[in-house]
């Protein structure tokens, strides 16, 4: 990214030289003014660039369910992008003249600027495509022009910079580190700023005006390379033969060289991506920490190619093995339950881990003259992290192992300690084996020690973490280490035969677990959230579960709402194992809007569940997004609409705004009612649904249940929303549901302004 290439640029060392003489600052123009447009543009640039990153992101979720994969796919094409930002830059360098360059450069931006504002008015997947080939090519006609002629802007606009006759001209990278300062603040000014006060056509209109004020200062960069470039051109000629001498007996870059390069940036590139959706689908699926990772990335690029790095490259080397051992423990013993505990520790692995790999890739930065190429191939490895992980890893690791595996090659891509040769790694190794093979023994059968509650964790884990510590100076054995460690949970992860069925789709994972011990029931996981579960006991087999349950809120809604004089028409957003159908009578049709094509063959195969074959009523199954489907329908089709739609823990957001709420009322019968699944581990929906009722002038009442007392009884909160209480039935007079509670710092929320922030936290 920009900041990579700035970062690195900042540390090569440079020619010294002198401006030419007769050359004067900007040829003429006062040399403060002229450091002032570099100085600008480039630091709008790199702002711009990362700021229409989480815009976009943002404007698409809604079309592709707000699943992490979005994030991650968009990650991609903008690595793409960016690396041919890259390879134009560093071509138009070497074929073109610097007037040549800057006026192909200016002609570029402003062909650029016909695709803006960025938009995605009228864009959507058809139900059931796959949704990575249409985000590519929806991002290729929408965001890709600009983004691709920003990408290469900073390493252009150093370039002129040198050819500019400033007084600074000779050294320019200490331009990038406004480059550096406008990526992480764009980045990280995005959901604490941007998202909360800006609503999306804002943000797109205002990003618009951003790039035509880049495309100003650029203009006047570029004039004053036309106005010096004849006069600082025998200066560079000079130069370049200076360097070339000096640099005649200087090895050559080596395909081994370049080679490590790749590799060096592909790691902490797949981690980025791995871990964000680790930690976003596993233990905390909330959107807005989709970007901690890529700040994180962005930093440990600022600071080991810093001039003078804070953190010397030393302490990230001794300090990678203690996070790696963490994280490998968590992977190995399943701790996802705390994301306040375990959500930085998987971020501070990564940061040691990038800080590492980038301090290695500064360790072995090439001569200035390689700059561009050194440029290209870290570019390189990023996009083919990206690939690994959106592209390849879907369709190899059903599980998400990716993460795992990154995590071990990670060790073998560390530098070798002091006394590190093959004897002494091959001797403890030997001693260490013995105390690895016991560690994953007991890890595996706890119940041959009969250890105390707990002890059956603690011992193997301090077996395993001795065993990887010891060899932590030896990269290939401390890989080895920690692979043989996570290899043997997914080995007997894949054996276990509580699994009925593991499938990873665009949208998520889900797993399909058989759990005999409870009693015999089956169980759909999203990540590591419950999403149904269904008893296999002919007798119990249509009795609902989890969320469902007839003693909780959605039980309570069924049987105090007003039966209508005809056969109920019921609409279901999000399917899930179909629980919801076990509330069906004979003549209704329920009619469910489900977004994963997978989610429907889990859900009607009879192998899995078979609510939806067992239910009383008619039900059908309209693949797509639910509210562009569910938009289709017919006015006043239905007499009830129930929103259950959740990708792992988070319920979409673009299912919560008043657009949408408008779709549902256009499309609900007279007497109608909109029931909200508002169960959730991390945020406060209540607030939302008030200042949506509010808004409206509806009526609504929330139900809660806080206790449960068998293992597939599951807390739940649902809302109820009508245009008149007596379309509530009983239940507007029932205590145990309540008018929820508005807040006024959480508005109406519409489909190009919310603000999750304001209701995180329990």
């Amino acid at each position: 990214m920009s900041a990579e290439a700035s970062s690195v640029a900042d540390a090569v060392p440079q020619p010294a030289s002198a401006p030419a003489a007769g050359v004067s600052a900007a040829g003429g123009a006062a040399p403060a003014l002229l450091l002032a447009a570099y100085t600008g543009a480039i630091f709008l640039s790199a702002f711009l660039l990362f700021l229409v990153q989480p815009m976009f992101s943002r404007m698409v979720l809604p079309l592709l369910g707000g699943t992490p994969a979005v994030w991650n796919t968009c990650m991609l094409f903008f690595q793409a992008a960016l690396l041919g930002g890259y390879l134009y830059a560093h071509a138009t360098a070497r074929w073109l003249g610097v007037r040549g360059q800057a006026g192909l450069h200016l002609a570029l931006l402003g062909l650029a600027s016909l695709a803006l504002p960025v938009a995605l008015a009228g864009a959507a997947p058809r139900g059931g495509a796959a949704p990575v080939p249409w985000l590519l090519a929806t991002m290729l006609v929408t965001v890709g022009p600009p983004f691709f002629v920003l990408s290469g802007t900073g390493p252009m606009l150093q370039r002129w910079f040198a050819h500019s006759g400033h007084g600074e001209a000779r050294n320019p990278y200490f331009l990038y580190a406004a480059s550096n300062l406008g990526s992480m603040l764009a980045l990280l000014s995005y959901p604490v700023l941007v998202e909360r006060h800006l609503r999306l056509l804002e943000q797109s209109r205002g990003w618009a005006v951003g790039y035509a004020l880049l495309g100003l200062a650029i203009a006047v960069c570029a004039a004053a390379v036309w106005r010096a470039a004849p006069a600082s051109a025998a200066m560079h000629a000079a130069e370049a033969r200076t360097v070339d001498g000096a640099d005649a007996g200087a090895d050559r870059v080596t395909w081994r060289e370049r080679g490590v390069w790749v590799l060096l940036a592909f790691v902490p590139s797949g981690l980025l991506l791995s871990v964000t959706t680790f930690i976003t689908t596993d233990i905390a699926p909330v959107p807005f920490l989709w970007i901690a990772p890529l700040a994180l990335y962005l930093l440990t690029f600022t600071l080991a190619f810093a001039r003078r790095p804070p953190l010397r490259h030393a302490w990230m080397v001794a300090a990678q093995p203690t996070g790696i051992v963490a994280v490998t423990l968590l992977l190995l013993f399943g701790f996802t339950r705390d994301p306040h505990r375990v959500v930085p520790i998987h971020l501070g692995a990564f940061f040691l881990t990038a800080m590492v790999c980038h301090g290695e890739l500064a360790r072995r930065r090439p001569h200035a003259r390689h700059l561009t190429e050194f440029y290209l191939w870290l570019s390189l490895g990023g996009v083919l992290g990206g690939i690994f992980n959106v592209l390849a890893a879907p369709f190899l690791f059903p599980r998400m192992e990716e993460y795992a595996l990154l995590v071990a090659v990670a060790c073998r891509f560390r530098p070798a300690g002091a006394a590190a040769g093959p004897g002494t790694a091959r001797k403890v190794a030997l001693w260490m084996a013995p105390v690895l093979a016991a560690g994953l023994l007991l890890m595996m059968r706890p119940e041959l020690l009969q250890l105390p509650d707990h002890w059956d964790r603690w011992v193997p884990a301090t077996l395993i973490a001795v065993a990887c510590l010891a060899l932590a100076r030896f990269p290939a054995p401390f890989a080895a280490c920690v692979a043989a460690a996570l290899l043997t949970r997914i080995g007997a992860e894949y054996r276990h035969n509580d699994f009925l069925l593991v499938h990873r789709s665009f949208y998520g994972r889900y797993a399909v677990v058989d759990e005999r011990e409870a009693g015999g029931y089956h169980s759909l996981y999203h990540g590591s959230t419950l999403h149904g579960a269904q008893s296999m006991t002919p007798a119990l087999r249509r009795v609902p579960l989890t969320y469902y349950i007839r003693n909780g809120p959605l039980g309570q809604l069924f049987a105090g709402l007003p039966s209508p004089a005809h056969p109920r028409q019921v609409a279901i957003v999000g399917l899930g194992t179909g629980t919801s159908a076990a509330y069906g009578r004979a003549g209704e049709t329920w009619t469910y809007y489900e977004i994963d094509p997978g989610i429907e063959r889990i859900a009607r195969d009879p192998r899995y569940f078979t609510y939806l074959a067992d239910s009383p009523a008619r039900t059908r199954v309209v693949l797509g997004d639910a509210r562009l489907s569910l938009a289709a329908a017919p006015d006043g089709a239905y007499d009830l609409i129930v929103l259950d739609a959740f990708s792992s823990d988070a319920v979409p957001i673009h299912l919560l705004t008043r657009e949408a709420l408008g779709v549902y009322l256009r499309k609900l019968a007279p007497g109608g009612v909109i029931v909200y699944h508002l169960s959730n581990r991390y945020l406060n929906l209540q607030p939302v649904i008030a200042a949506l009722v509010a808004d409206r002038g509806l009526v609504a009442r929330v139900g809660s249940l806080d206790k449960v007392r068998h293992r597939f009884e599951a807390e739940s909160t649902w809302a109820a929303v009508a245009r008149a209480d007596a379309d509530l039935g009983t239940l507007a007079a029932d205590a145990r549901w309540k008018r929820p509670k508005t807040r006024a710092d959480v508005p109406a929320w519409t489909d190009d302004f919310s603000n999750l922030l304001s209701v995180f936290g329990r």
